[in-house]
């Protein structure tokens, strides 16, 4: 398998549990729910998506042919002076489109915790440490196990209780970004104050102005 990645770069973790830590982020180009594409948006499965995962021109990102490649590329992304607590974020797009158990090897092997994120319409290789799903709505979830559940919020057609009887340790609440921000945060805010099994997750790295 060759794999895709529109970017690899040193970061701190923005969101969810994981939340500050120092991070290398793995960008899988490709996703199922959008084309990426503005002039495909309007037909999008996920219509909000703020990431551009298309192509493979970003930092550090390329055409990698094997597990071992794609793994060293990663490596030389995190600051050599530091051995320890080495932390990998897979995420897209969607990464379970190519991300596969040979390269989750590949990364232990070079001492990486590798966590994924992902729109949980695909299952995922045996192996991976932490595992945060992001549910769309519209989209069959196939994934109902794991670490996290992320639910971006309000999404038409959907509501958070539908996703409770899922098998997750945390389950979080987040803010769809977009003009709305404002009133989408308060009602956020609200909705795990009444319903306290949720978490309120921010995306840090956008108030730090970071990657």
């Amino acid at each position: 398998m060759t794999y895709l990645i529109k970017e690899i770069f040193y970061t701190l973790q923005g969101e969810g549990s994981h939340a500050g830590r120092p991070a290398v982020f793995c960008r899988f180009s490709r996703c199922n729910l959008w084309t990426g594409l503005e002039k495909d948006r309007h037909r999008a499965i996920c219509q909000f998506c703020d990431t551009d995962f298309v192509g493979t021109d970003g930092e550090g990102g390329g055409r990698f042919a094997t597990p071992e490649d794609l793994a060293q590329a990663v490596d030389n992304a995190w600051p050599s002076e530091s051995a320890e607590h080495r932390f990998v974020v897979c995420t897209g797009g969607e990464p379970l489109l190519q991300l596969d158990e040979a390269a989750v090897e590949a990364l232990h092997d070079r001492g990486f915790e590798v966590a994924v994120e992902t729109n949980g319409t695909r299952v995922p290789p045996a192996g991976i440490d932490w595992l945060c799903v992001s549910p769309k709505i519209g989209s069959e979830l196939v994934v109902t196990k794991g670490d996290e559940l992320k639910l971006v919020y309000p999404q038409l057609g959907g509501v958070p209780a539908q996703f409770e009887n899922l098998d997750f340790r945390f389950f979080r609440l987040q803010a769809m970004d977009g003009p709305d921000l404002e009133a989408n945060t308060r009602a956020v805010v609200e909705y795990c104050m009444k319903n306290p099994r949720w978490i309120l997750s921010l995306q840090t790295h956008k108030y730090l102005g970071i990657q």
